[in-house]
């Protein structure tokens, strides 16, 4: 940046950098996506349509900064796990914030037309983003356990919401009365006794949220069929040497990736176990 006499004006900002060492989470949430929802004739109360624009968009994010291991996605909400280590624009929260979250509008938007060709934007949606630090695995766990959670109390009242709506022919007034004060055993049973659905049958990811990871791709195994030919007067064991040492140079590169979206239990220890690497890299 050039100098000049105008340059102090540098120094009213503010640093704002995050403590090192620490788990960090991006969190997006759509701005006005009620309206959003309505202007764009989303279905209720679940559009698979737009849940797989919202994945492809933090695939994007996830494919563009390696730091991230682990996204959660419900509705019109995005949450983004940084790895501990990470140090991406020396840790600045609003760098960091910003540049996620106007990746992730960009991407929506560039996004649409594959998955509402019939469908313009009548205006450009927008999101809003909040980074937080935590200090420890268990909080990571429990923030994300919470983010699953509230997926299940919001899309089970609004799957019965909509039923009481859309079949049950009441008004939407008269179906937040129905619900009022109601259980979740209460909401299963209207959902059985009235509109003979069961909600655990339910695809899974209006249930569980959509959950992001990094998936390693196991390197493919070498084989005798798979070396060379044996050169005029080479023993077979010799080429089992040579297959061996291949074998080892392949294992010594870096593993290699892909970005997977899955509708699985995130709050029991099964989904940690299977991926360890989210918390430990």
């Amino acid at each position: 940046m050039a100098g000049s006499k105008y340059a102090y004006v540098k120094s009213f900002e503010l640093p704002d950098p995050l403590l090192p060492n620490t788990f960090l989470v991006a969190r997006l949430d759509g701005h006005g996506f009620h309206r959003f929802a309505d202007e764009h004739g989303f279905i209720k109360p679940n559009d698979t349509k737009a849940l797989e624009l919202m994945d492809h968009a933090a695939q994007n994010v996830m494919q563009e900064y390696s730091d991230i291991m682990l996204a959660f996605g419900e509705s019109d909400e995005y949450s983004f796990l940084f790895r501990k280590s990470c140090t991406l624009y020396n840790r600045r929260a609003t760098k960091i914030v910003t540049t996620i979250t106007s990746l992730f509008t960009s991407s929506y938007v560039m996004l649409w037309p594959r998955y509402f060709p019939d469908k313009p934007l009548k205006y450009p949606p927008s999101f809003d983003g909040r980074l937080v630090i935590y200090p420890s695995e268990k909080e990571v766990r429990d923030y994300f356990s919470w983010r699953q959670t509230d997926t299940h109390i919001n899309n089970l009242y609004n799957t019965v919401f909509w039923a009481l709506v859309q079949e049950g022919g009441q008004t939407t007034t008269q179906a937040h009365e129905i619900l009022r004060g109601t259980i979740s055993s209460q909401k299963h049973e209207i959902l059985h006794s009235r509109f003979d659905i069961n909600y655990n049958t339910l695809p899974a990811r209006f249930r569980k949220g959509s959950v992001v990871v990094r998936q390693e791709i196991p390197p493919p195994q070498l084989s005798i069929s798979e070396a060379d030919p044996l050169p005029s007067g080479e023993s077979a064991s010799s080429a089992e040497a040579t297959l061996h040492i291949r074998s080892k140079k392949q294992s010594k590169k870096k593993p290699e990736y892909e970005i997977s979206v899955v509708h699985v239990d995130i709050i029991k220890d099964a989904f940690w176990l299977e991926h360890p690497n989210i918390l430990t890299a």
